[in-house]
């Protein structure tokens, strides 16, 4: 009777054993975000709040995300992938609609942002807004001014005029790494419509970049922050919270570096990065946890305050830094906002079309 008691209770010491290694598993969420998108004490901070323990990836363009996610598999819970892409991988059944009783600090949400996010995502029901902002020309004011004298910086002629691009081409040119957007802002900006699939029309907006391909030393999204805040490049086009944190980082740095950024006169892109679940994630209810953490105003305004983006949180405007929340370069005015245009998804045939005139463009051929 003891050897079979003993061996009962081996038998229940390693079935307790078994299930606490799962629920060890299982406390666990696998978060695929943007490059230098978060304050990573916020990481910490959620995992000693709750015990789930954050596995965290970064890309550097929706395209990257979009392969892993359309081939499965790709081992995330947690997403952040850009409006007209979410749109897209919706309707390929990428994702799983969230629950929103797991997500009460959905109440926080600020109706404006969730009502345009509404247009790529109907009802809402399968992503939460994390940052919105704009893209525009990032410079280092010294040197553009050297190059262009008294230029006016509030325009994209700055840029795109090939006489200018090839002024500043001695001191470094990059162009914004994300074919959708800086197309769009290309078709904009000689007067096309900026939402526009049409093959004529995104050959307007890509000769506008390859009339200006000979003056650019780089083509990226992620490492232009470093390089701009050093000094190896002085103008770029990009995102708006990138370009502020390239001028924290050079003010950080006292290396002389004085960075600005400028939403163009002529109107930008208005984008929105947004939080989704894969279809097929492992360790959804921590999924939940963690996007319903972010959703906390004191929690999203830290990252606000970090990264320099707004958020689709207006109760967290009362914990955002005053020198984030009244920079119009973050929350646009009024009269700006209306110039900032959205778009839709390329369809496949498009993308096809978009992706071979990029290609073009960055090789150069």
């Amino acid at each position: 009777m003891k050897a079979h008691l003993l061996s009962i209770a081996a038998a229940l010491a390693a079935t307790a054993f078994g299930v606490s290694n799962v629920s060890a598993q299982e406390r666990t969420v696998h978060v695929y975000n943007w490059s230098d998108y978060i304050d990573e004490s916020i990481l910490k901070d959620f995992t000693k709040e709750t015990g789930i323990k954050v596995v965290y990836d970064v890309f550097d363009s929706n395209d990257i995300l979009e392969t892993k996610l359309l081939a499965g598999g790709s081992g995330y819970d947690v997403v952040v992938p850009t409006a007209p892409f979410l749109a897209r991988q919706i309707q390929a059944g990428v994702f799983q609609k969230l629950d929103k009783s797991k997500i009460p600090n959905l109440s926080n949400l600020w109706p404006e942002i969730s009502a345009r996010l509404a247009k790529y995502d109907p009802g809402n029901e399968y992503a939460v807004n994390y940052m919105w902002g704009t893209t525009g020309i990032g410079y280092n004011v010294d040197k553009v001014k050297k190059a262009l004298g008294d230029t006016p910086l509030d325009s994209w002629d700055v840029l795109f005029k090939p006489e200018n691009a090839a002024k500043l081409k001695s001191c470094g040119v990059n162009i914004l790494d994300a074919s959708d957007e800086t197309f769009a802002i290309g078709m904009n900006y000689v007067g096309k419509d900026p939402d526009s699939k049409e093959t004529k029309d995104l050959e307007a907006g890509g000769k506008v970049y390859s009339d200006i391909r000979s003056s650019a030393k780089t083509f990226n999204s992620s490492s232009y922050i470093d390089d701009l805040a050093n000094g190896d490049i002085c103008i770029t086009i990009g995102w708006s919270g990138d370009i502020l944190q390239a001028k924290t980082r050079a003010e950080e740095a006292k290396n002389g570096v004085n960075i600005e950024f400028s939403i163009p006169k002529e109107g930008t892109y208005m984008w929105f990065d947004n939080l989704a679940i894969p279809a097929d994630a492992k360790n959804v209810a921590e999924a939940h946890e963690f996007i319903n953490y972010l959703m906390k105003p004191e929690v999203i305004a830290k990252a606000s305050n970090y990264v320099q983006y707004a958020n689709g949180n207006l109760a967290s405007q009362k914990f955002i830094d005053k020198e984030v929340l009244e920079n119009p370069a973050v929350y646009p005015t009024e009269e700006i906002t209306k110039k900032l245009f959205t778009i839709s998804p390329y369809g496949p045939k498009e993308q096809r079309v978009l992706n071979r005139l990029w290609t073009q463009i960055k090789t150069g051929k």
